[in-house]
């Protein structure tokens, strides 16, 4: 039997731990507000983890759901688990690897035979790196490690000469363990995230990110500046195979976990992917709800929160009907002027103007200090807005105005959602696929 007037608890601070709250209080079965059990910030890792053990005995939630990254890779469902027995929405340290080394992740593929790696190697040292950039000639470095999303470069957009690369190699070597060198792959991405009990994985909607800072995919990477989806619950340049192929990696990816650690994934699994003209290729996984995907899709859920959680925690995702509205989404964050690489921080916004909340526009605010009635931004993504409707032409439409009417020294991509962008991705893949399209195929 169901249990209600339940305690619910979160870790974090930002507009994908809103959405969460949101889902929470929306719950029929919650009895009081969620509580934020720690906001995860300007504290070093041990004293955070603390922390949140010291609040959950205070607290003494019926399940935990952990929102960033971190906490996960420095143990905190470890903690809550073993030490005070409660259930967590979120792998432990042992699982979390997926994000925390994307070297863990590219040999789990290679050694379970999922089909999805890219050509890549790993480095510990300079050893053989030159010659190995100069074979591939374009080519993707990533640090082994977590960098909110901001420590990839592409030779051509940002390393523009093997020095420079190796250069940026031996910088990142000083703080992480290992580099990642991949063949740098021409195609479009997307995101598909997964709700995970260990053996059952059910899929969310398809969402493409824009992580660039700039309009028209310019500029620096960014944790995400906006999102959308689609009515149809796919994307205008995917065919349904393509997804299937997506879906079907991450359900390899739940399988093989469960064969290498012996512990079950209980969270959400989210792959970020390339579709490429040779197949779906894995960029990389994260082990927690994205951001702002997050907003997009939490946003369309019908089925019970609460009762999604509880399943995973149970094991029991096999028995429960996940349902989203069949609406399109378009969600375009807010940031400081100067963002990512120098934003404007302290500085006051205003929000008169903005559209008050409704059916068809969610608000979830991010990286915006209050105080008394006023906002200042923190420097990081402030506010998000999704627009939501019968198409992605409304739901555009609606994003935009509440994003436009934001005061203060800000800006915002436009181009999100808009069908001149969406036009140029559809015009891409055909270009790469003509009409023979591709193929992904993953064993069962």
């Amino acid at each position: 039997m169901q249990k209600h007037n339940l305690v619910p608890a979160v870790i974090g601070k930002d507009g994908r731990t809103s959405a969460i709250i949101r889902c929470l209080r929306a719950s029929v079965r919650v009895g009081c507000e969620p509580q934020i059990l720690s906001e995860w910030k300007n504290e070093l890792p041990e004293k955070a983890k603390e922390n949140v053990l010291r609040r959950a005995r205070e607290v003494k939630p019926d399940f935990v759901i952990v929102g960033p990254e971190e906490p996960l890779a420095k143990g905190v469902v470890d903690a809550l688990q073993d030490e005070l027995g409660i259930p967590c929405v979120g792998p432990p340290q042992a699982l979390a690897q997926l994000e925390s080394s994307k070297a863990f992740t590219r040999r789990l593929l290679s050694e379970y035979g999922i089909p999805a790696n890219p050509e890549y190697r790993v480095f510990e040292d300079l050893c053989g790196l030159d010659g190995y950039l100069r074979k591939l000639g374009e080519y993707v470095v990533k640090p082994d490690g977590l960098t909110g999303g901001k420590g990839v470069k592409l030779s051509g957009a940002h390393l523009h000469s093997v020095q420079e690369a190796v250069d940026y190699c031996e910088e990142l070597l000083h703080d992480h363990p290992a580099v990642i060198i991949e063949e740098k792959l021409d195609g479009e991405e997307f995101s598909l995230q997964s709700f995970c009990d260990g053996t059952e994985v059910k899929d969310m909607i398809v969402v493409q990110d824009h992580k660039r800072a700039w309009e028209g995919d310019s500029g620096p990477n960014t944790g995400g500046m906006g999102s959308y989806t689609c009515e149809n619950h796919n994307l205008p340049f995917l065919l349904p195979k393509h997804l299937e192929a997506a879906s079907a990696i991450n359900k390899a990816v739940a399988r093989a976990l469960l064969k290498k650690t012996g512990k079950k994934y209980k969270g959400i699994l989210y792959g970020g992917f390339m579709a490429t003209h040779r197949g779906i290729i894995l960029l990389e996984y994260n082990v927690r709800f994205g951001d702002p995907e997050t907003l997009n899709v939490l946003s369309l859920l019908k089925t019970d929160f609460v009762d999604v959680c509880e399943a995973i925690v149970d094991e029991k995702l096999k028995d429960l009907p996940v349902t989203f509205e069949k609406k399109a989404t378009v969600c375009k964050y807010v940031v400081p002027d100067g963002y990512p690489d120098n934003p404007v921080k302290g500085e006051r916004v205003d929000l008169g103007k903005v559209p008050e909340e409704s059916d068809k526009l969610k608000i979830y605010h991010a990286a915006l200090d209050r105080r008394g009635p006023d906002f200042y931004l923190s420097g990081s993504r402030a506010i998000a807005f999704v627009g939501i409707g019968k198409n992605l032409s409304e739901a555009e439409a609606i994003a935009e105005e509440a994003a436009s009417a934001v005061q203060g020294p800000v800006c915002h991509r436009r181009d999100i959602g808009t069908e001149q962008l969406i036009q140029e991705r559809i015009q891409h893949m055909q270009s790469l696929t003509g009409t023979g399209g591709f193929l992904a195929s993953i064993s069962h």
